[in-house]
């Protein structure tokens, strides 16, 4: 009877939060937490995973610009990104951010507290100056959106290996792909100079991701870094796992990285549980793909050479390994608030648990990272209480780490519609911040941070859709973030513009 009694106050106290933030009604319920839509098994079920390739590149596309491998779709979005700031600067509006409001580091951080504010940002918005000052001004914490992935640190070349060198390791000597960490260190350059010129106003860095199905060229997978050759071994893949992980982590977490401190976590392994059944992530997870292609959506190599969980042991006690120790470790996913997913990341989660030992023995796990792609509608606020509260039970920590809200389906764009939407958008947020603060420092949880998924509304993953199953499912214009296409605040900023 207690519980029943927990349970009807927390809806009672929802929906006055809703009430209180617009007193409007909720949005039609879309088709998914993300609205969009993947072909699983024969079903169609929404995702984030097959499309976050897309997602990163819509929001930064100056990746795809630098690169010869870059899909006609890539292309198609940067030009349509491109239009959107050349129409934006025409338009008259002003674009100076107004500084009237308070800083969202200033506030987020105290109502939950020790917290981080961050936002996800690729190397084109970094050199926006409007995106910069929304940066500097408002959050603590950053997240590249590409610039850290497999893809991007192999210079984009994902038909062909793009050279190879020869390494040690284990007193075994092997050859491996060449590195290209020049896009993150512009960035990282970029924010180091800031922390040195505002110690007491620093950003720290989130690291994302070291082992993810996509946006990892298939040729990895392969004999001699060669996708018409077979694939390798489970051993020899766990030997260029370790590579790649020492690698990454050494060249910017090292002591004699300049960048040694910037970084407070790094995303180990990303979405590798399928939202079919729960299980992990398989080789074919979409029927539709062939794992021959350079890149995937859906389907795992990972799973493909392994058939288990194993790669996902092996990435979290290498990252243990050559982690320093005060580097945040976690496991990241979309999703991750709905049945049967949830309880799978939660398997996954203590089976990484179970394998915890020390450096060079065992795995380290910090926290989870609920990433927070959601609708107006889906999911609800019990599921996503329960699972901050179930994965904090297991992992102690909990950052929502991609946080943005699909429009409704009424939304269209027009000054019409614009209003009512902001309203729903207020409400949402609100009662999804609502939620973070209560179950903040409990028995069951800590919330570490909240990462929104960009900046400015025309700069979003949403915008655009991609033929791998990303982002826009509508065609109708979104406007997901806090930010408008004028660099402004919009009504969903207040939620989290309070000193409390």
């Amino acid at each position: 009877m207690k519980g029943s009694i927990k349970a009807t106050c927390n809806v009672i106290i929802l929906l006055m939060v809703g009430i209180l933030c617009t007193g409007c009604g909720t949005a039609k319920e879309m088709s998914d937490a993300n609205g969009q839509q993947v072909e699983r098994a024969g079903e169609v079920a929404e995702t984030s995973d097959n499309t976050e390739h897309l997602k990163d590149e819509v929001i930064d596309n100056s990746e795809a610009n630098q690169s010869s491998d870059k899909t006609e779709n890539a292309e198609d979005t940067e030009e349509a990104s491109d239009n959107k700031g050349e129409m934006t600067e025409a338009d008259g509006t002003s674009e100076t951010l107004d500084v009237d409001y308070p800083a969202l580091r200033d506030c987020v951080p105290v109502a939950i507290e020790g917290s981080r504010i961050g936002c996800a940002a690729t190397q084109k918005e970094l050199d926006d100056p409007k995106v910069w000052e929304i940066v500097t001004t408002h959050f603590n914490a950053i997240t590249f959106g590409n610039e850290l992935k497999p893809d991007a640190l192999f210079n984009y070349s994902t038909e062909k290996c793009p050279g190879t060198t020869t390494t040690e390791l284990h007193g075994q000597e092997m050859e491996v792909p060449v590195l290209d960490y020049s896009r993150a260190e512009h960035m990282l350059d970029k924010i180091y100079t800031w922390n040195e010129e505002h110690p007491d106003r620093k950003i720290m860095v989130r690291g994302h991701v070291l082992v993810w199905h996509s946006q990892t060229p298939e040729w990895f997978f392969h004999e001699n870094y060669d996708k018409k050759e077979d694939y390798v071994t489970p051993e020899v893949m766990n030997l260029r796992l370790e590579w790649y992980i020492r690698e990454v982590l050494t060249h910017f977490t090292g002591q004699d990285s300049k960048y040694k401190d910037m970084f407070y976590g790094w995303d180990v392994v990303n979405e590798a549980v399928s939202d079919a059944d729960g299980k992990l992530r398989t080789d074919a997870e979409n029927p539709q793909e062939s794992l021959s292609q350079d890149r995937h959506g859906s389907n795992s190599s990972w799973y493909h050479i392994y058939g288990n969980e194993d790669y996902i042991i092996n990435a979290f006690t290498y990252a243990n390994q050559y982690a320093p120790e005060n580097l945040a470790l976690y496991y990241n996913d979309y999703n991750e608030s709905t049945a049967p997913k949830r309880e799978g990341i939660a398997n996954l989660l203590q089976t990484i648990k179970d394998h915890e030992g020390k450096p060079g023995e065992g795995t380290r796990i910090t926290g989870m990272g609920m990433q927070g792609h959601y609708s107006m509608s889906q999911p609800n606020m019990t599921d996503v209480e329960y699972a901050a509260k179930l994965f904090g039970r297991i992992v102690g920590n909990v950052e929502i780490t991609e946080f943005d809200i699909s429009a409704s389906d009424t939304y269209d764009g027009t000054e019409a519609t614009k209003e009512e939407e902001n309203k729903k958008l207020k409400s949402r947020y609100g009662t999804l911040y609502f939620i973070l603060k209560s179950v903040h420092k409990t028995d069951d949880c800590n919330i570490t941070g909240i990462t929104f998924w960009g900046t400015a509304d025309h700069y979003s993953w949403l915008q655009s859709r991609s033929n791998v199953g990303g982002g826009n499912t509508t065609g109708l214009p979104q406007c997901p973030l806090l930010f408008d296409e004028h660099y402004q605040p919009k009504p969903c900023f207040d939620i989290f513009a309070v000193k409390e």
